[in-house]
């Protein structure tokens, strides 16, 4: 077992930033005045063990490692064998208690697509297993784009003065939802879970998290599904004998590429915007880890140096809801995140739905689990 202590800093590991992170330059005013915020207080990930690499998915088929490389950047990922969501979520969200130094907090938020079951949720479970009593917790499913949407909730209940502190997990064994005989897919996505914990503080306070940017197409809600197993599904089954469903995920990948790179794109300017930030303030980009090329033309697009985008796609894959907060955890462990960096955080996912959000980096403990 990996931790803090262990995990890879260098740019050939894990957290690959493609060139030097720059060192933070001076905070800009916040755009509005001081009051109360949601502060990121610690972080926590884990992956599974089992590492699936490209050798080994490809076998006999008329494909190979570099064939994958070239289009998607990822070279292994972690599948989750003997291991569910809520087993991840329950290891993570303990290593951001840990990392965050506390015991209880006053509500629990999971974002998953990928739940244990349809009813009932898991963040109940989670909150169980983590010993944090009969708090409130639930869940969210807002695709790849989850964690950001759980960062607007809870920074929005806490700033609300409904919560002080919040357990935010975003968990995902979407390995169980892939067509085994679509190996495009399979090469794509991996298991992982990541975690933060989220206290009241004020608003210019490092760790602050800035105005959110969220957005939803669902016009283009049929580019990214899993149309069985829904209420839908069971309707025409029961009406219809002999109809079926696919209960796995299913993706138009030219498109969605597209759509994510200005999606992206146009999400953190706005989120920018809001925070009275420019494009040149920004140190550090962390965005949803879907394909290397779409973080490509991300970086084009903002005009971003390789430097400024993390990746760890090529180890990792894409872990869907969880691919920001494991990758931030895991930068964070590796100490690749210097105090005072500017940080914009973006994703893009099913729904279609998409979010972004800035902070100034607080230098808060992390506590990385590598199977």
């Amino acid at each position: 077992m990996e931790t803090s202590a262990s995990l890879l800093a260098s740019a050939a590991g894990p957290v690959s930033a493609a060139g030097p992170v720059p060192a933070p330059g001076p905070v800009p005013a916040p755009a509005s005045g001081s009051g109360r915020a949601a502060v990121l207080a610690g972080l926590g990930a884990y992956v599974p063990p089992r590492v699936l690499t490209n050798a080994e998915l490809c076998g006999q088929r008329p494909i190979g490692d570099e064939w994958i490389r070239e289009r998607t950047g990822v070279a292994s990922r972690r599948i989750a064998d003997g291991e569910a969501t809520v087993d991840l979520a329950v290891r993570a969200g303990r290593h951001a208690l840990t990392a965050a130094g506390v015991s209880a907090v006053d509500a629990v938020v999971l974002t998953t697509i990928s739940p244990d079951r349809l009813l009932p949720a898991g963040a109940p479970e989670v909150a169980a297993r983590l010993g944090l009593g009969t708090v409130p917790a639930f869940d969210l499913a807002s695709g790849c784009s989850g964690f950001l949407y759980g960062l607007g909730v809870a920074s929005s209940m806490i700033t609300a003065g409904a919560f002080d502190r919040v357990l935010l997990v975003a968990s995902d064994v979407f390995s169980a939802f892939l067509d085994p005989g679509d190996w495009l897919m399979s090469a794509i996505f991996g298991d992982g879970a990541g975690a933060a914990v989220l206290c009241a503080g004020g608003a210019g306070a490092p760790g602050a998290f800035g105005p959110f940017d969220l957005g939803s197409d669902g016009a283009q809600a049929d580019l990214l599904e899993i149309p069985g197993g829904g209420a839908r599904a069971r309707k025409r089954i029961l009406a219809e004998p002999g109809a079926t469903f696919s209960p796995y995920f299913r993706m138009d990948g030219p498109a969605v590429r597209k759509q994510a790179v200005v999606g992206m794109c146009d999400s953190v300017t706005r989120a920018l915007e809001r925070a009275g930030w420019r494009l040149g303030d920004l140190d550090l980009l962390v965005a949803h880890q879907a394909n290397q090329r779409i973080l490509d033309g991300l970086a084009a697009e903002l005009g971003l140096a390789p430097g400024q985008v993390l990746s760890h796609i090529e180890t990792y894959g894409n872990a869907a809801a969880a691919s920001v907060p494991v990758l931030l955890a895991q930068a964070a462990a590796a100490g690749t995140l210097s105090p005072g960096l500017r940080v914009a955080l973006t994703a893009y996912g099913a729904g279609l739905a998409w979010g972004s959000t800035t902070l100034v980096w607080p230098g808060v403990r992390a506590v990385a689990e590598d199977g």
